[in-house]
């Protein structure tokens, strides 16, 4: 598949932003009393994840055909997973609006906490159904694997987290404490989990065959001619190659960037609690990383209709 630049940009920000609301809010809806919140802080970072989340979903809107339709896909969210994305996505933005306003008026510590609380499970099935699209298609069979989902959440959880991590005091305990070592976890598992899927989609063979194609099942057809004579929208989008030796050489720079470097980040910041740069390195490098590996998502995905041209 041909990975256009603007679902690059929101799946990766979209991503990040709705991962930091979910964190957000479970921090707050989990974590110390309201006297205790680090109010400006936490609004800082709710403007932020509504920026990144925002910046996203209309960067999405630059790969549609028709850009000025893009609200009739509102419309079929009983069967249309993009649909529930979009409708998920916006209805994210007000449990957010209400609880920066909650957040600046430091009052109604139970209304905080569930609207908090609303926020993170919005912003998990935001992300859910964000990988659902990929995950539904069945024309696609690497995009069909089991690992995709869970992938699209860690990544949220991954590059959502470490922003949060700049509210976080040196010597914090509690929910505080507790999330450095869960992101690094996340790094790691995350790791594993994308060497598993490429491993898996690297083995696998289409289901179909060229003669299952031209309806020719059971046999082995040969190509003496193309189907035609000048390129089409079927082979600039779902014709799309990448070198093997190159999806490898990017496939090791994204797992340095999203999984190495901030394992690396996490351990010296834990080392040197007052070292400001940390941070800002894993931030950055986890979200390079996630744009690295969410191209191999779209260039690697072979179509079934290529079998054909």
């Amino acid at each position: 598949m041909n990975p256009a630049f603007s679902v690059l940009i929101f799946t990766t920000l979209s991503g990040a932003g709705f991962g930091l609301w979910i964190w957000l809010g479970l921090r707050i809806a989990l974590g110390a009393p309201q006297q205790g919140f680090q109010a400006l802080g936490w609004i800082l970072l709710l403007v932020f994840a509504g920026i990144a989340a925002a910046a996203g979903l209309l960067a999405s809107f630059w790969h549609l055909g028709q850009p000025l339709r893009a609200w009739r896909a509102f419309s079929q969210w009983r069967s249309s997973w993009l649909s529930r994305e979009g409708v998920l996505a916006v209805a994210s933005f007000v449990p957010a609006f209400v609880l920066f306003l909650l957040l600046r008026g430091q009052h109604l510590e139970m209304a905080t906490r569930m609207v908090a609380g609303l926020l993170a499970l919005l912003g998990l099935a935001t992300v859910a159904c964000t990988a659902m699209i990929y995950a539904s298609l069945k024309p696609i069979p690497a995009w069909r694997h089991r690992l995709v989902v869970p992938g699209y959440l860690l990544f949220a959880l991954l590059t959502g987290g470490l922003p949060m991590l700049a509210a976080v005091a040196p010597g914090a305990r509690g929910f505080d404490g507790a999330l450095p070592p869960v992101l690094g976890g996340i790094a790691i598992v995350l790791l594993v989990l994308k060497l598993a899927y490429w491993r898996d989609i690297d083995r696998a063979s289409l289901p179909q065959t060229r003669g299952d194609a031209i309806g020719l099942p059971q046999r082995k057809p040969s190509v003496f001619e193309r189907p035609h004579t000048e390129a089409n929208y079927i082979t600039r989008e779902m014709a799309f190659v990448v070198a093997r030796r190159h999806a490898r050489t990017l496939r090791i720079a994204a797992v340095l960037l999203f999984a190495l470097a901030p394992l690396l980040c996490l351990l010296l910041a834990w080392q040197q609690p007052g070292c400001a740069w940390p941070m800002p390195v894993a931030i950055g490098c986890a979200l390079a990383g996630a744009f690295l590996e969410r191209w191999l998502f779209f260039a690697q995905a072979r179509h079934l209709v290529t079998l054909y041209y």
